[in-house]
């Protein structure tokens, strides 16, 4: 898999702004998404944030405060995301980085119910 598609936009620009703990990223074909670390750290391609094959995934919990330490050019396909809780394994095409921006509001919006659900928290 090259997490490449026919059609996915390609970045034109991947800004990190480390003080507000956000990934700004510049699609060409016009759009811009501004993205938490935090909500990247829990939605992680990584198999130990989604699961091995058709696993359910581990709830991450506790990442509030997480930022990216440093962002790795993998090809031309994908960033390896390293995030300064230790978390380095997804490598994040730029499809699933589109879809992640796509569909922000929906995915937060589940990662919290799934929190309350657990009885867990964002706080670390």
């Amino acid at each position: 898999m090259s997490g490449l598609s026919k059609t996915t936009p390609l970045p034109v620009e991947i800004k990190l702004h480390q003080a507000s703990k956000q990934l700004e990223i510049h699609f060409d074909e016009g759009s811009c998404f501004v993205l938490p670390c935090e909500y990247l750290r829990v939605y992680s391609p990584s198999a130990e944030v989604r699961g091995h094959g058709a696993g359910p995934g581990t709830l991450q919990v506790g990442k509030e405060g997480v930022n990216i330490a440093d962002i790795v050019p993998v090809g031309n396909y994908a960033v390896k995301l390293v995030f300064d809780d230790g978390h380095d394994s997804g490598l994040y095409s730029w499809d699933h980085l589109y879809e992640l921006g796509c569909n922000q509001a929906v995915n937060w919006q589940n990662y919290l119910d799934k929190l309350a659900q657990a009885g867990a928290s964002r706080a670390g």
